[in-house]
């Protein structure tokens, strides 16, 4: 099966295995676990780095007046950004770019190209944050390219590590990888370290009510 937003390619994957471009036994085992460890890295950065190919919907709590906090966007075309007076599922207030401001700015932070990640109002309105009724809804409803435009280097040498990882664990039956003179040796059941701290610094910290 071909590695669907996978964020190494097969043949990454295989130079890190030192197995030749011109086997083919194991490919579609090495497609397996590239996509699993590129889903992996999904779940520890909270965040996807491929690239939505087309604009969609997404509704958004506001974090105060002057923030919202997004999914990541890697494009402005097509960016339409709304929120709703009455909180009827209705979202009748349609921003001009002058409006808003995305963040972080230039699509640069700490040196590295990034999505965005923010909105910020600086024009005519504010978001709207409660509902009088139930509390804090979302309220706020976007439109974009969602993702990232190009996978981070460090992202991309994080699945192969973890990839490489996945791959082995087939030599490893029952989690055992050999016996030493203090018995069997276990395969770890925890994320590989590099590929963790290659990732750590795109983590994005989610917080639920």
């Amino acid at each position: 099966m071909p590695i669907t937003n996978g964020y190494a390619t097969r043949n990454q994957v295989k130079a890190a295995l030192r197995i030749g471009t011109a086997d083919t036994a194991d490919d579609e085992l090495i497609d397996n676990c590239t996509e699993a460890a590129s889903r992996l890295i999904d779940g520890y950065a909270n965040r996807q780095f491929w690239a939505v190919g087309s604009a969609t919907t997404r509704i958004y709590t506001a974090e105060d007046d002057f923030y919202c906090n997004i999914d990541d966007v890697y494009s402005t075309a097509s960016l339409v950004l709304k929120t709703s007076t009455m909180a009827d599922g209705v979202f009748d207030v349609t921003w001009s770019t002058t409006d808003y401001q995305l963040e972080p700015l230039n699509q640069v932070l700490d040196g590295q190209s990034w999505s965005y990640t923010k909105i910020r109002a600086v024009g005519d309105y504010l978001f709207p944050t409660v509902n009088a009724n139930y509390g804090s809804e979302a309220l706020v409803q976007l439109t974009a390219f969602f993702g990232w435009a190009a996978v981070p280097a460090p992202i991309t040498q994080a699945c192969i590590i973890q990839a490489s990882r996945i791959f082995k664990r087939y030599d490893s039956p029952l989690g055992v990888a050999g016996f030493g003179d203090l018995g069997a040796i276990r395969v770890s059941r925890f994320l590989d370290p590099d590929m963790q701290q290659l990732v750590e610094p795109f983590r994005r910290l989610r917080m639920f009510a």
